[in-house]
């Protein structure tokens, strides 16, 4: 028998930090968010679109019976929303609420842009197709047009969710293509809290049933899921994706890797499966760019890892492989050829095994001019088999030797008299009013059994808002905590000043931030948006979660495609009028927390304008990381800032994984450090060793003077040359994308790039070419390590 559907905690079952008033309700008492007053309001848009929508409302039954496809739909479509013709859009969001029951459906319930499909977490309602289904499967995020076509550009199929379901086909014969999900999705989005029961079968016999088919996207994070069946549990294809605590009974596949880039497999079970993993897509010309598999156990698997990887498979790097304690339980071998040939024995526990090119980098002494000094080097080697394994931190594991891990939380069983509204508090949200004060006295209002609630809406502050410790936010669809740009304390880059902060320096405590967007309105080159020095009183007991930061593109950011459209053409500096901020985000030397599906975007196009045009907007830093640790980074994004898009400066015990970045698109017209001062506050880079103009752009990675640092997986990809993306046929967009300066104790796994000439520098030294490394489509180190 599997886990009870009511309880998917897994991995993670005894959460690290609950509050006093949570209490384990039975499972008829009501989810908090039906019972919540809804007061949230579209600022940047028609303030009177209707943004929340149970579904009953609109005609849904859920009594096992009644076909509730239309009802459900129609709740899902009113208003007016972004869905066919409309590529993208914040000012229409919706949460589609479905009540405990079991609701009938006879085709795809369909995912318009910016909505959120949520069941009652404390009774996972049940979504049955009927026996004569018809389409993808029960939830489509993206819906196939004639000839391949998309209502949305899977790159660009942002801000959605799906969790707390039950969802069944196991009415549906098995032979037909129909899914649980349709997961083709971008950055923002996540499932969560799902069980999956498809038809059961035995390997070779037609079940073309999936529970999440993902065919492409640019994502992405996913958690805590069920696979009961099927042909395939989860079918995975997309450019990088974190996924983690994901349990599989009894499916004939459990994972098959269609493609990828970069994927991170944490915490995985896989019970009673015919294949465990199967990677061997494309043969010899391997389909899986990278993946790491991770903290995970394999029991009674007949083929444990499929791979297709081997002596004479092409390009190098192409089907590489990470292994980071894995459990095979009675199942041998752990890794092997199509042909069943074995490669790894099973039966045991694989501590660190790698396939893929490895790099071990050192100093080595060189005479010339008679001086003596010591140059960075590394060996290569194109390797498969177990390798040693890395010293990981005690800080940063559990007590059984796991990476410490916590799912989002859903504050399940806590009454709803525990949320305390900011609108009924007093505050406007209306994106205009200045929230500051109002904003600031209800935070410090929040008691020690209470929730901050945020109803959806814009709040807008001009000065520093101190969080307190021990508080807990939780927001409505992602609402947007604005820094005024017009406010003169966030307009000096030289004197940069914290908008949003989380404790002071040596505070100890917890903080859950959940489900928000920070935005800024007009140009803030002063304003450090999200500063967090609390250290956390235990493991993974603080923490943000589903939440972002958008700088630009979007309604009341004031930098939108009409006044900071891109401009190749000519030869330009920074347009002052479409500057961003001088950081997203700086966890401090004391701050200590665990990051989950977080994407820091500086915009690169419009998502609300018709145009939807290319933007040029100027963003100084990305995240910078001082922390002592223990820190942790699951499915983080940082895209297109000037300096750099991750920078760890003076930290130690680091895990993140996956790490996702892209290069200002316009650079180098201007170059980096055209506005951006480098500012030895920050530890910011100073490009000093730059001849060449495709040298003064965007590191993706950074590490000065840190330890211990440990990365599962990294995508960081530079697309264009000032828009031109003729570069990328000689892959030379930049010169530079990781520099490690000052450092050791790293271990850089599933290190991918892309169009960077050099991969690693190390103290200004190359000594990682592309060239060495390549894969089909970006280039891949298995790992860099610096010990």
């Amino acid at each position: 028998m599997g886990p009870d559907t009511h309880s998917l905690l897994g991995a993670d079952e005894s959460p690290p930090h609950t509050f006093n008033h949570v209490k384990r309700y039975g499972s008829g008492a009501p989810y908090w968010m039906s019972q919540i007053k809804r007061q949230g309001q579209v600022a940047y848009g028609n303030a009177s679109f209707v943004i929340w929508r149970n579904v009953m409302d609109y005609g849904a039954m859920g009594d096992g019976v009644t076909d509730d496809t239309s009802a459900i739909n129609n709740a899902t479509a009113a208003g007016d929303r972004c869905g066919l013709g409309c590529d993208s859009s914040t000012v229409t969001p919706a949460i589609v609420y479905f009540p405990a029951g079991t609701y009938i459906v006879s085709a795809p319930l369909i995912q318009y842009y910016y909505t959120q499909f949520i069941g009652d977490a404390n009774n996972l309602p049940t979504i049955m197709a009927t026996s004569d289904f018809y389409g993808i499967g029960i939830f489509d995020s993206d819906v196939y047009l004639p000839y391949g076509f998309n209502w949305y550009t899977n790159q660009n199929n942002f801000y959605r969710q799906i969790r707390n379901f039950v969802l069944d086909i196991t009415q549906v014969p098995p032979t037909r293509n129909v899914h649980c999900i349709h997961w083709q999705v971008a950055q923002a989005t996540s499932l969560q809290n799902i069980v999956m029961k498809m038809v059961e079968g035995t390997l070779g016999d037609g079940n073309n049933q999936f529970g999440v088919f993902m065919d492409n996207g640019s994502g992405g994070f996913l958690e805590d899921l069920v696979f009961y069946g099927g042909g395939v549990g989860f079918f995975g294809g997309n450019q990088q994706f974190t996924c983690r605590n994901l349990t599989f009974y009894n499916c004939e596949t459990a994972i098959f890797q269609n493609w990828n880039w970069v994927f991170l497999y944490k915490g995985i079970t896989i019970n009673d499966c015919a294949v465990g993993l199967d990677l061997s897509q494309g043969g010899e010309v391997p389909a899986t760019g990278s993946l790491v598999l991770q903290d995970s156990s394999l029991n009674n698997v007949q083929y444990g890892i499929i791979t297709s990887f081997s002596s004479n498979s092409t390009p190098t790097a192409a089907g590489t492989l990470i292994l980071d304690n894995v459990n095979f339980n009675n199942t041998d071998p752990a890794v092997q050829y199509q042909n069943n040939s074995a490669i790894l024995r099973g039966n045991r526990v694989v501590n660190s095994f790698i396939q893929g090119p490895s790099f071990s980098a050192y100093e080595h002494e060189s005479t010339e001019h008679n001086l003596t000094c010591y140059v960075p080097t590394a060996n290569y080697s194109r390797v498969q088999g177990e390798t040693v394994s890395a010293p990981k931190p005690a800080s940063l594991l559990t007590p059984t030797g796991t990476y410490v891990e916590r799912s989002r939380p859903q504050y399940e069983g806590v009454p709803v008299e525990s949320f305390i509204s900011i609108i009924t508090y007093g505050c406007a949200g209306d994106g205009l009013t200045d929230d500051t004060v109002c904003l600031q006295n209800f935070l410090n209002s929040i008691g020690p059994d209470e929730i901050a609630y945020f109803d959806h809406g814009a709040y807008l502050i001009s000065e520093t808002i101190q969080i307190p410790n021990d508080i807990s936010m939780q927001g409505e669809i992602w609402p947007l905590l604005m820094v005024d740009g017009s406010s003169p304390t966030f307009s000096d880059p030289t004197n940069p000043q914290v908008a949003f902060r989380v404790g002071n320096p040596g505070d100890v405590g917890t903080a859950e931030i959940v489900e928000f967007v920070f935005e800024t309105r007009g140009p803030a080159p002063g304003a450090i948006i999200l500063e967090w020095n609390l250290a956390g009183s235990s493991p993974g007991a603080s923490g943000m979660w589903d939440t972002h930061w958008r700088i630009g593109g979007s309604n009341g950011t004031l930098l939108q495609s009409n006044n900071c459209t891109k401009d190749p053409s000519v030869a330009h500096g920074v347009n002052p009028t479409c500057l961003g901020a001088f950081m997203l985000l700086h966890v401090t030397t004391t701050g200590s927390l665990l990051m989950s599906n977080n994407w820091g975007w500086v915009a690169d196009h419009e998502l609300d304008l018709p145009d939807h045009n290319q933007t040029d907007i100027y963003n100084g830093r990305g995240v910078l990381v001082e922390s002592q640790g223990p820190m942790w980074m699951y499915g983080t994004a940082f895209e297109h800032s000037q300096l750099y898009n991750y920078q760890f400066a003076n930290s130690k015990d680091i895990f993140a994984g996956v790490i996702q970045a892209e290069t200002a698109y316009m650079q180098d017209n201007p170059n980096a450090i055209s506005y951006f001062t480098p500012n030895t506050s920050y530890s910011d880079p100073t490009f000093e060793n730059c001849f060449e103009a495709t040298c003064w752009k965007t590191f993706g990675l950074r590490l000065f003077n840190s330890t211990y640092v440990f990365v599962y997986g990294a995508g960081l990809y530079s697309f264009f040359n000032n828009y031109d993306q003729g570069c990328l046929i000689t892959e030379s967009c930049q010169i530079y994308m990781v520099s490690l300066e000052q450092s050791e104790g790293i271990y850089l796994y599933a290190l991918n790039t892309k169009a960077a000439v050099n991969i690693v520098e190390v103290d200004q030294v190359a000594i990682v070419a592309e060239a060495q490394v390549p894969n089909g489509f970006c280039q891949t180190c298995a790992i860099f390590e610096y010990p």
